[in-house]
C-alpha cells in the first residue's frame, strides 16, 4: 500500500512547534532569575511555537492526501481479438497504451458488439463479459459511470473480469454498441481532466470500431 509522500511535511510544523515550546518551558523552569528581556523572548517564542502547531494542524485539513493504492491481483497481459482489421487493432493498441501510461488506469477491457475485443494491463480471471445493470445503463444513457471506490458498490459483482481488488472503475460508452472499462489501483484517483481525456479517446475509438470492425 502506498504511503503519503507529504506525511512528514504535514507533521513537521507540529513537531517543531511542540519541541520549541517544550524547550522554552524547560528553560523557564531552570532559570532562577528572569529578566524583562528574557520574559519578552519567552513570550515571543511561545507565540511562534503556537503558530507552528496551528499551521501544522491546518495543513492536515487543507492539503489533500493522495489516495492509497494497492497492488492489483493478476498477471500483466495484452489480449487482442484476431478477427479485426489492422486499423482497428492499431487503434485499440494505441488507445490502451495511452491510458495505461498517462492515467492511473492499470486494467483495461473493451467490450464491443457483444464480445471482448481487448484486455490489457493487469488481467482478471474471467475472459468473458455478461453486461450487468451498470454497463447496460452506460450504453442506454450514453453517459459514463465512475465508481470512485468499487468496494462500496453492491454492483461490483458484475466486474468479475477485472482484478478482484480493483479500487476504482470508469465505464465509458463506445457509442451504443460497447463500453470501455478502466480499472484503477486506488480509489478516487481519476481527475476531471482524466475523465475528459478518457471521453475523447473513447469517442475516437468508437468511431474507428463502428467503421472498421469486421
Amino acid at each position: 500500500m502506498a504511503s503519503d509522500p507529504n506525511r512528514v511535511l504535514r507533521r513537521l510544523p507540529i513537531v517543531v512547534g511542540a519541541i520549541a515550546g517544550s524547550l522554552l518551558m524547560l528553560n523557564r523552569l531552570l532559570t532562577p532569575t528572569l529578566t524583562d528581556t528574557q520574559s519578552r523572548s519567552d513570550a515571543l517564542g511561545v507565540i511562534l511555537s503556537a503558530f507552528l502547531i496551528l499551521t501544522g494542524l491546518l495543513w492536515q485539513r487543507v492539503q489533500p492526501r493522495l489516495p492509497e493504492s494497492v497492488e492489483l491481483v493478476g498477471e500483466q497481459g495484452f489480449e487482442l481479438t484476431n478477427d479485426l482489421s489492422e486499423s482497428a487493432k492499431k487503434e485499440l493498441a494505441w488507445a490502451s497504451r495511452l491510458l495505461l501510461t498517462n492515467t492511473v488506469t492499470k486494467s483495461i477491457v473493451v467490450w464491443y458488439g457483444d464480445r471482448v475485443l481487448l484486455r490489457r494491463g493487469v488481467l482478471g480471471t474471467s475472459t468473458t463479459i455478461s453486461p450487468g445493470t451498470i454497463l447496460k445503463r452506460v450504453m442506454e444513457t450514453q453517459k459514463p459511470v465512475y465508481l470512485v471506490s468499487l468496494k462500496l458498490y453492491p454492483g461490483r459483482v458484475e466486474f468479475d473480469y477485472l482484478p478482484e481488488n480493483t479500487q476504482g472503475v470508469i465505464c465509458q460508452p463506445l457509442g451504443d454498441e460497447g463500453v470501455m472499462i478502466l480499472g484503477a489501483n486506488a480509489p478516487r484517483s481519476y481527475t476531471k481532466q482524466d475523465e475528459a481525456w478518457i471521453a475523447g479517446i473513447a469517442e475516437k475509438l468508437a468511431d474507428t470500431l463502428s467503421s472498421l470492425q469486421t
